[in-house]
């Protein structure tokens, strides 16, 4: 199970985080991941979904369903491609989307990004950075990414930012 320690600028409370991948076949595999809020103590939000990884296209698609305290329960379509740029892979385009709709189809949420990532191994003895640079496409602000071993930091145009730390 991964677990991470996650905070926001815009929540002010720290909040737990799990995931978990079971296998069902080689390139499928059911996920499970949820957030507890500790300010409220209670559940943030809960997801489950089937991704399949689609290895010749370097892509995956999940379906699946999420549980959100504000927006109740939501269907749920992922899905994502990669395309390296440089022939060892450390450097690699990637472009991601989503949609969520409620439960009767009528509401609509889309969200879709473009983005860099390069990966820099042993940067330091023992220490691997990662710097993701996108455009998330919906909401039109670029977004900044940096993660070096265990922890993440997430920062956008807008001024929101996040920090995680895995466990």
């Amino acid at each position: 199970m991964e677990t991470s320690l996650r905070y926001a600028g815009d929540s002010k409370a720290l909040r737990i985080h799990a995931k978990e991948k079971l296998r069902i076949d080689t390139n499928t595999f059911f996920q499970v991941q949820g957030e507890l809020d500790t300010r409220y103590g209670q559940p943030n939000s809960l997801r489950a979904l089937i991704r399949h990884f689609y290895p010749n296209l370097s892509a995956t698609l999940g379906v699946g369903m999420r549980y959100d305290k504000h927006e109740k329960l939501r269907y749920t379509v992922v899905a994502k491609k990669t395309f390296p740029v440089t022939i060892n892979g450390l450097v690699n385009f990637k472009i991601k989307g989503g949609c969520d709709v409620d439960k009767e189809f009528k509401e609509r949420k889309s969200r879709g990004a473009a983005e860099f990532s390069w990966s820099v191994f042993n940067f330091q003895k023992d220490q691997d950075v990662r710097l993701r640079v996108g455009y998330e496409i919906f909401d039109q602000v670029p977004y900044l990414q940096i993660r070096e071993n265990n922890w993440t930091f997430n920062a956008d145009y807008k001024g929101r930012w996040n920090v995680r730390y895995d466990l």
